[in-house]
């Protein structure tokens, strides 16, 4: 039986210490059990966030192995080689999806039953990827996908606009990486659409702001890897909001890697899209208006990670 209070997180580099510390924080498990390939590293990191306890409350934070996590309802997989300064998240297919033919194996051996969240890079690649080694029924199945990138997107539009980011509902879709798209016909702030919105705190260059915003989120990454060699903090708060969603049942609307079959003219590829999570993982994807040019970014975005499933022998 699953214990909805247990998650597990399968490797202990930046990624998946982060997210074992914000999850600590979150209060939304008691268990929090930790998988290394280093089992030291594991057993490090596990004692250095126990630590915390006094301060988060009742939280059991221990370095374990694939026997003793088949009862957690969220195994979240953080494990990979890390994205270099110069590399793309693509650069790291290869060798990724061999640390996946290792891992995933192991799971799908143990007839694991709960929610497979993947975070490693890149994402879209190895949700694929742990779906065709898993065996797990595809709503299971989901990455962190653009969460992280819509989070950058919105935090932009609040400062340019001068709003509370909170307010600003908008997404960013396709892979997670260089053909992301920003879906700025369903953009808008609080149900106001973004154009209106930006010409009442005094915008009006509207392409021009577009594109700069854009490019600055999808170069975020990049940036921070060049100052300080790895993205971390981020995305492990990602992970929070996506396991918050999940074990609440919140039905909440997000931008996660999942397999797309015909919506927008996508086949049988895993890339982010809006989708309801819940409880039993991907309800269902979540239709947002998009323009003509959006789409056909789309189905690019699309193409481009088949091309790469491809040549992995993921399709």
């Amino acid at each position: 039986m699953l214990n909805n209070r247990k998650v597990a997180i399968v490797g202990c580099g930046f990624v998946g210490s982060s997210s074992a510390f914000a999850l600590m924080q979150s209060g939304l498990f008691s268990e929090i059990a930790l998988i290394d390939v280093d089992r030291n590293r594991a057993e490090g990191e596990a004692l250095d966030i126990s630590h915390g306890a006094p301060f988060a409350g009742q939280v059991k934070v221990y370095a374990s192995d694939y026997d003793h996590v088949m009862d957690a309802a969220i195994i979240v997989v953080t494990a990979g080689a890390a994205q270099k300064p110069g590399e793309t998240r693509l650069d790291l297919v290869n060798k990724n999806v061999g640390i996946f033919r290792s891992i995933i194996p192991e799971i799908a051996s143990r007839k694991y039953e709960g929610i497979l969240l993947i975070v490693s890079n890149p994402v879209d690649i190895l949700t694929l990827a742990a779906l065709k080694l898993s065996g797990l029924p595809e709503n299971h199945v989901l990455g962190s996908g653009t969460v992280l990138d819509t989070a950058r997107l919105k935090t932009q539009l609040g400062e340019h606009l001068s709003v509370d980011s909170r307010s600003v509902h908008t997404f960013i879709i396709g892979e997670h990486g260089d053909s992301e798209i920003a879906a700025w016909s369903s953009a808008n702030v609080s149900g106001i659409p973004l154009h209106d919105f930006c010409e009442m705190r005094g915008h009006f260059n509207h392409q021009e702001a577009m594109k700069e915003i854009a490019e600055k989120v999808k170069n975020s990454a990049y940036e921070i890897i060049e100052k300080k060699k790895a993205t971390y903090y981020g995305i492990a708060m990602s992970v929070v909001r996506i396991c918050r969603a999940i074990v609440m049942n919140e039905h909440s609307i997000l931008p996660v890697s999942s397999m797309i079959h015909g919506e927008y003219g996508i086949e049988d590829i895993a890339l982010s899209m809006p989708a309801i999570v819940g409880a039993d993982g991907i309800e269902t994807l979540a239709p947002i208006e998009l323009s003509e040019e959006e789409q056909e970014k789309l189905k690019a975005s699309a193409d481009a990670l088949r091309e790469i499933a491809v040549r992995a022998e993921l399709i």
